[in-house]
């Protein structure tokens, strides 16, 4: 294992935020609270917030965050041709977004019967977005790429859209190596999140975008921005910034190993997760909700890691 780190999820049961109101003289966009799909929203849910925030909207826009959401919703603004000044506390690799996994998969999202049909409804119209969005991304620039998966399973998930996941079929024991019976094998993008991240953050510089460091510690700070349109994209930060209770945050802890380029599959199942990518081989599956530590918990690792040596160390050769 090269390192451990855990990073807080922004999770709310009745899914993410994207809603304008007004603030003093400025309308204010807010596009947070993507649970475990911080990434794999990212496009989709800055398009809906831009596209409620920038209609009739004349002049230079404000971000504030520059996580996943930030940066696709300054380039977004920046597309549609607005300049944009991004305000934020830290920039990656010191935001949250920098840790996640990064499978394309809409990972607790929301709670099932605590989110509302119209919720629902905007929820696949971000991930149909992000989807198609990605998928022109592919290659080494954004770190972005293809990937079969295997999860344990017993049955195929309901598709969320007609296009995803474009491959997916049970396996049969004789199809896959993996210790368990049945498997589900599926085709998803995985994106490399600190070159991600990074790569997006040279795109709004060249496109002429703005970068100030700055905390904000109520919603009155933001009175003396010039611009009068903002968008909210502080993520788990808004629990505090604008008093969402509901906003809880949801640890994961991550053991990283030394890359592996001759592993080209991921797999899950209730005993984590394994994602490979250039920068290491990612491991995973913790959800804790309500803990706000981002330090590693010893222990928690030493299990990770030994879940995964049950799976790969029982591996069925020649299947």
């Amino acid at each position: 294992m090269t390192r451990a780190c855990g990073c807080l999820r922004p999770y709310r049961a009745s899914g993410f935020v994207v809603r304008r109101e007004q603030l003093g003289d400025k309308a204010l966009v807010h596009n947070y609270g993507h649970g475990g799909g911080g990434i794999t929203l990212s496009w989709g849910s800055s398009k809906l917030a831009t596209d409620l925030g920038l209609q009739g909207h004349g002049g230079p826009v404000a971000v504030i965050g520059a996580g996943s959401l930030g940066l696709t919703t300054a380039r977004l603004v920046q597309e549609a041709g607005f300049p944009v000044t991004i305000y934020a506390a830290a920039l990656p690799p010191d935001t949250t977004s920098n840790v996640a996994g990064g499978q394309f998969f809409a990972h607790r999202v929301f709670a099932r019967g605590s989110a509302t049909p119209q919720f629902e409804a905007q929820f696949r119209r971000a991930l149909d977005y992000s989807w198609r969005r990605f998928q022109i991304m592919v290659g080494d620039d954004y770190g972005i790429r293809w990937l079969p998966t295997y999860e344990q399973a017993s049955r195929p998930e309901p598709k969320l859209l007609d296009s995803f996941p474009p491959i997916d079929r049970m396996l049969s024991p004789a199809e896959h190596p993996f210790p368990f019976e049945s498997a589900l094998r599926y085709d998803t993008l995985y994106i490399e999140t600190g070159r991600f991240l990074r790569q997006l953050l040279r795109d709004v510089h060249v496109a002429g975008g703005k970068v100030e460091i700055r905390r904000f510690a109520t919603p009155a700070d933001i009175a003396p921005l010039p611009e009068k349109l903002v968008f909210n994209c502080t993520g788990l930060g808004s629990r505090e910034l604008f008093g969402d209770t509901g906003m809880r945050p949801a640890r994961g802890q991550l053991a990283i190993l030394l890359p592996q380029p001759e592993v080209r599959y991921a797999a899950a199942g209730p005993w984590g997760y394994m994602f490979p990518r250039a920068d290491g081989i990612v491991l995973g599956g913790t959800f804790e909700l309500d803990e706000w530590s981002t330090v590693p918990n010893p222990a928690t690792i030493a299990e990770i890691l030994a879940a995964h040596r049950l799976v790969f160390g029982a591996f069925r050769c020649g299947a």
